[in-house]
């Protein structure tokens, strides 16, 4: 597996500390983007909190999944979050290491009683000391937080004092794009109250460390104001992979206020697909989102593939990049008014930008928001095997098209994909295993970049209502 080395440096470790006005939160920040231009310490926040134990409680729940490997469980880099300032709230998102669970926790502006929110995105400091004393924060006792070293501690310090070199997997990286599209695709199918939630969640299986990960997939489907389990997919129903990957919510089940589940559409016949599992807090939210099997990652899952193939994609990504502000919210239909792109486009063009993490989705407003992760979106693209492949087997002349249909020599071997229902469908075993449930395989992914090398004038939004594959969101 790819590796790369992401190195954060900090000024000093992040610490609870005693100040004159009461104890502190002082979370350290590493290199960042914010609307100035990068910085080394950027400072997006000080203030109070006016949930101190819910804050503490929520920090340690992303924390806890940055640390965690959910299958084949074992000793592991810690990985920091990753802190946005959207202006009007923080958000700290962490990602698994075996890449099949993402933490986000959003602090709205009620949480926060301080000076204006910043702009930008960095990582910071978790370490274990500051993990054992963000367990002992009292429910009543004045907290702040301090988000960035304040202009003393930066001229105090010539330079990073603390500094940790994590190896981080390929797959990890391209997981945060994967999961804005899949997200982007889901609704809101059950919302139960405080005491259910707390009922239900506290009687899910425990991960052991000696038996990993559990196999197969569980469903619940609404039942008035609870859940009631059922042993398969039924229309309304939400799948719920690996139950254990949700014991992380056990730091905040005290403060919960109501529990928000979101997924796909599932019919009688549906495989196991992800969802998310959004814990209301006071002044604040957090979400889990579950890849559909302990086993996979949420890397593999293609969704950003056809964005990627999309030679047009490129263009309207620079120019949509330019448009963005920090939003919390990113208004499509504004995006496409600014540029003079058609919703569709801007759609690919945001997909583009979220494989350099650049893009994420919120789950409980149903919208994108901006962010800025170190990631570089043309690397995303060179090191997707799929469409590596595909891309050599169009340079190669393995495609032949033919109306609907097309032919993909491989070797001494054929396959037939065909244009039906608004989808692709291909005669390879990928397909046969997946029917598209994880992204187009190579054969209909090379058919598609051979049919817009073929009709250069045609838009992307009539190819994409002509091969729209499986699972694609809108």
């Amino acid at each position: 597996m790819t590796r790369t080395a992401q190195t954060y440096a900090y000024l000093r470790p992040s610490a609870v500390r005693g100040t004159a006005e009461g104890r502190s939160i002082g979370l350290e920040t590493s290199g960042g983007a914010t609307p100035a231009g990068q910085e080394a310490h950027p400072r997006f926040f000080s203030g109070f909190l006016t949930h101190p134990q819910a804050t503490a409680a929520g920090l340690l729940c992303v924390a806890d999944i940055a640390a965690a490997r959910y299958y084949q469980p074992q000793l592991d880099y810690w990985r920091d979050p990753v802190v946005t300032g959207n202006g009007d709230r923080l958000r700290f998102e962490s990602f698994s290491a075996c890449c099949g669970v993402y933490a986000r926790l959003d602090m709205l502006g009620d949480a926060l009683d301080g000076d204006d929110i910043g702009h930008g995105t960095t990582n910071v400091d978790v370490n274990i000391p500051l993990r054992d004393a963000l367990t002992r924060v009292g429910a009543s006792d004045p907290l702040r937080l301090e988000v960035g070293p304040d202009e003393m501690t930066v001229t105090t310090f010539d330079g990073p004092v603390v500094e940790k070199k994590v190896p981080l997997p390929e797959r990890w990286l391209r997981g945060f794009a994967e999961t804005q599209v899949i997200t982007s695709g889901f609704d809101l199918r059950a919302e139960i109250p405080a005491a259910e939630a707390l009922r239900f969640l506290r009687a899910l299986p425990r991960p052991s460390t000696t038996r990993g990960a559990s196999k197969g997939a569980r469903w619940v489907v609404p039942a008035g104001r609870s859940l009631r389990a059922t042993t398969r997919p039924v229309p309304g129903a939400v799948c719920l992979p690996g139950p254990e990957r949700l014991t992380a919510l056990t730091w905040v089940l005290r403060h919960a206020t109501g529990l928000r589940i979101h997924g796909p559409a599932v019919t009688a016949g549906s495989c196991p697909v992800a969802s998310a599992w959004e814990i209301g807090l006071p002044g604040m939210r957090l979400t889990l989102a579950l890849s559909p099997d302990t086993t996979r990652g949420f890397s593999g899952e293609g969704g950003v593939l056809d964005a990627l193939a999309a030679d047009e994609s490129a263009e309207d990504a620079d120019l949509v990049s330019v448009l963005l502000a920090w939003d919390p919210a990113v208004d499509i239909a504004d995006l496409a008014a600014q540029s003079g792109l058609t919703p569709q486009r801007v759609r690919a063009a945001l997909t583009r930008l979220a494989t350099a993490g650049r893009i994420g989705y919120d789950t409980a407003e149903a919208a994108y928001f901006h962010r800025e992760l170190p990631y570089d979106a043309a690397r995303a693209e060179r090191d997707n095997p799929r469409l590596r492949a595909a891309r050599a087997l169009v340079d190669a002349g393995a495609v032949r098209l033919d109306g609907e249909t097309a032919t993909v020599t491989v070797e001494d071997h054929s396959h037939r994909v065909r244009s039906a229902e608004g989808r692709l469908t291909c005669t390879c075993r990928w397909w046969a295993e997946y029917r598209g449930g994880r992204g187009p395989c190579k054969h209909a992914l090379a058919v598609r970049i051979a049919r817009r090398a073929a009709a250069p004038g045609t838009t992307a939004t009539a190819q994409d209502n002509a091969d729209t594959p499986t699972g694609a969101t809108r």
